[in-house]
């Protein structure tokens, strides 16, 4: 790889300017000044859903053009929107709620400018897994940040699986799922990871913010015996088990023989133990699957 350095300010090119930049989780006074004024400043507005971030426009009076972007039309949007930016134009990404790229679209794009040479510029802001971590009571840090678990009905093979490789963590681990999948991934996780601590957090930043506190089978009753409304972050206490978990990847094997160890004891398919392996070694899935195959 060949070292990059671009300066977000100094217009050492021509070209535009990618700024990402976050919207409210729920309340409207959580928009910073500087997220305004760059919204109202750019030349175009890349959103998840226009219609929505459309009704934050008019609140803040800012008319600045849209232009949908969302994970539907990644591919064909994004040599639209990195050629808008070569031509000098500065574009704003925003997603429905909180941070870009963040269990929403953002990434590629951010990826294609950067191999482009086109400034990223960031901004901070709203972001609903730090916020209920920092209100939940469990350990802040060091956490793992997860989103949103495999969600149809025909992955929960898969989802148990994946709760199954975050077992050995030993980090807080924050989740975001949707109130009618909630029950069904609490059932998952007290099955997979035993009874620990969680916190649900919902509709954070409204009139009916709420925190559910206890541990897995207490939130299991109160959610089979509650009105499950608004979106959720699960928070979930990490592994304090001093006992070395069976099924963790043993790291002094080669990254091949860490993938074959797992198809042969835990009867992994090769694309779920490459995802393991890759996960816990910190590499990208491609890396792994290159290694594992013996392609160039």
């Amino acid at each position: 790889m060949v070292l990059q350095v671009i300066s977000s300010f100094k217009g050492q090119t021509s070209n535009g300017t990618l700024y990402l930049v976050p919207t409210p989780i729920g309340n409207l006074g959580d928009m910073t000044p500087r997220a305004i004024e760059v919204l109202g400043e750019v030349d175009l507005i890349a959103a998840e859903d226009t219609r929505n971030t459309q009704k934050l426009l008019n609140h803040f009076n800012i008319s600045t053009k849209q232009i949908s972007f969302h994970e539907h039309n990644t591919k064909e949007r994004i040599p639209k929107l990195v050629e808008k930016l070569k031509t000098g134009i500065n574009i704003a990404q925003v997603s429905d709620a909180g941070m870009p790229s963040i269990s929403d679209p953002g990434h590629e794009l951010v990826e294609t400018c950067i191999k482009e040479d086109i400034p990223v510029v960031p901004l901070p802001g709203a972001n609903a897994g730090i916020t209920a971590l920092i209100a939940s009571g469990l350990i802040p840090q060091p956490f793992y940040f997860y989103g949103f678990l495999p969600r149809k009905n025909s992955e929960q093979s898969e989802q148990k699986q994946e709760l199954t490789n975050l077992k050995g963590h030993t980090s807080t681990i924050i989740f975001y799922e949707a109130p009618h999948r909630l029950k069904k991934t609490l059932k998952n996780m007290l099955e997979v990871l035993g009874n620990r601590k969680v916190v649900l957090c919902r509709e954070l930043t409204k009139k009916f913010e709420e925190f559910i506190r206890g541990n897995l089978e207490e939130v299991m009753e109160w959610a089979n015996t509650s009105e499950i409304r608004g979106e959720f972050v699960i928070i979930l206490d990490g592994n304090h088990n001093e006992q070395v978990e069976e099924n963790k990847v043993t790291t002094n094997l080669s990254i091949e023989e860490q993938v074959k160890e797992l198809i042969e004891d835990r009867n992994l398919k090769p694309n779920q133990a490459i995802k393991e392996v890759a996960k816990e070694n910190g590499l990208k899935k491609q890396e792994v699957y290159n290694l594992y195959h013996h392609l160039d």
